[in-house]
């Protein structure tokens, strides 16, 4: 058994999160008491911005229709892009007591259907219009076995003027009408990003995310005059979190863009928008830099990348092309509500993932072979309640505890620096080598281009690594050059190549190792 060695985190003991005892719904009312109920704080591609108000009166007209067709407490499955529709649906769910269960859909059919049967989702709301874009049909009708599919078209077109006037009345005195539910009742249920196995099913209370926003907000100072850009899924709780709860909660304008993909449409949009947080990913904030006019991303505050590690490329060539916009890294887990950590614009490291948050209390346990920091544990109040099983019991993290799975270092003053997971690390000839590290050197040496490392088993050595990259000319032997220039162990050079055109990545960003693995296993390893 690993030794225990633990310590608080010096904010968490003065941490204080406001409005602790509110449910969502409610602190969404107490947002709008806060910074007016004519203020625009939602938008989307269809540039029609909603006011606190408007959101309030949408989410109780199409929630009585959908409370119409469920039941007290069901969880309810959301499957939508980012956009005013999803945030004014999820607000519509809290509204009469249901609970949102937001769905990948880009996780394909089985993971889809595993995730419905698993939260016991009987009715999946989406939209015709997104499904036609999406071209989704087959989805559609796998999900069509397990769960009824209903389209907000459909619903919209059944409002009548006795529900528009419902709507009015709770949106003038939302208290009076509103489902009451506790800050301790499920707040959304949320599926893993699947990186490295298949997803679960994590139970986020209402709490949870409540305490996440407070968290993020007492950390880095936000003005309610900005305009929060966000491009990711909300079916992410990074894109959940922070791209819709976090700014509508602390009265900042939420921009919702329905994929991240758009390389081409979203730095013009960023800029027409005055946007002033932009959240990515590295690998789609690399994208729109190269894309973007000099002017299009210059106008921005600071932008947050997690999911992934920030490349030193991208960090310079946003420096270079838009001058003085830190590019923040932060750190989470979708079990964490999702932040954990992030830099903050007045004190950005490099290569960390920034300071703890607020409130959060830490425990390392040392690895095994591997020197140095150790594996992370996270209890605080933006952990999960738990992970779903079949049968709807949550299993709930011991003691309140969460292992990360990260192997990580933090300083004194709470900044983390993260070493690798404890699955990316490879025994190879009795030594402990970081894939993380592999992939370093690799991308250190073509830095335009993705990669990935994984171990394979190697009779002689235990395992070996194989590097997976899209580098057409990829070689060896400029990576043990590279490997001997800043004295890593020839180790951790992966001898294997295997050349891909693309590097599958999940919709979220995150590099896809599970396809990777399966790739290798089909490819036979025939090596460059």
């Amino acid at each position: 058994m690993a030794r225990r060695s633990g310590r608080l985190s010096p904010l968490s003991r003065t941490f204080e999160p406001t409005g602790a005892g509110l449910s969502l719904f409610d602190a969404l009312i107490e947002a709008r008491a806060k910074y007016g109920a004519k203020k625009p704080i939602l938008e989307d591609q269809e540039r029609n911005p909603l006011t606190y108000t408007d959101l309030i009166r949408g989410a109780f007209a199409l929630g009585r229709k959908i409370a119409g067709m469920t039941a007290r407490g069901e969880h309810v499955g959301i499957l939508l892009p980012s956009s005013s529709a999803v945030v004014v649906t999820f607000f519509a769910l809290h509204a009469f007591g249901r609970t949102p269960t937001m769905l990948n859909f880009t996780a394909g059919i089985r993971n889809l259907k595993a995730a419905c049967e698993l939260a016991g989702v009987k009715r999946v709301l989406t939209s015709h219009r997104f499904v036609e874009q999406g071209k989704l049909h087959d989805l559609i009708d796998a999900l069509e076995t397990v769960a009824e599919v209903t389209y907000l078209e459909d619903v919209r077109e059944k409002i009548g003027l006795a529900d528009k006037l419902f709507a009015a009345a709770a949106g003038a005195f939302p208290k009076n009408f509103r489902a009451e539910t506790k800050p301790s009742d499920p707040g959304v249920i949320l599926f893993t990003s699947g990186s490295f196995g298949a997803p679960r099913g994590v139970v986020l209370t209402q709490a949870n995310l409540i305490a996440n926003v407070n968290q993020i907000a007492e950390h880095i100072p936000l003005d309610p005059s900005w305009v929060m850009f966000n491009p990711l899924p909300t079916f992410h709780c990074f894109g959940l979190t922070g791209g819709a709860l976090l700014p509508i909660l602390k009265g900042m304008k939420a921009f919702e863009y329905p994929s991240p993909l758009h390389v081409k449409q979203i730095p013009p949009l960023i800029k027409d928008t005055c946007a002033s947080i932009l959240f990515a990913t590295d690998t789609f904030l690399n994208q729109y830099a190269r894309s973007a006019e000099r002017d299009e991303l210059s106008g921005l505050q600071f932008i947050v990348c997690g999911a992934e590690k920030v490349r030193e490329e991208t960090h310079n060539l946003i420096r270079d092309r838009f001058g003085d916009v830190p590019v923040l890294e932060g750190y989470g887990a979708t079990e964490a509500a999702p932040v954990i950590a992030v830099n903050k614009p007045t004190d950005n490291r490099r290569g960390t993932v920034g300071g703890l948050l607020p409130g959060i209390e830490t425990r390392l346990e040392p690895v095994e072979g591997i020197p140095g920091g150790g594996r992370l544990y996270v209890r605080g109040a933006n952990i999960m309640a738990g992970y779903l099983t079949l049968g709807g019991v949550i299993e709930a993290p011991p003691d309140g505890w969460h292992d990360t799975g990260d192997v990580v270092d933090i300083t004194e003053d709470g900044w983390i620096k993260i070493l690798g997971r404890v699955k990316r690390f490879a025994k190879v000839g009795g030594e402990m080598v970081s894939l993380t590290a592999a992939e370093d050197i690799a991308t250190a040496v073509w830095p335009n281009s993705r990669h990935a490392v994984i171990a394979m088993p190697d009779a002689k050595k235990g395992e070996r690594l194989v590097l997976v990259t899209d580098r057409r000319d990829a070689d060896s032997t400029p990576l043990v050059a590279h490997a001997q220039a800043i004295g890593a162990p020839e180790l951790a050079v992966p001898r294997k190549i295997i050349k891909v055109t693309e590097v599958p990545v999940l919709g979220t960003g995150k590099t896809d190792y599970v396809a990777i693995q399966r790739m290798a296993e089909a490819d036979g390893l025939r090596a460059a």
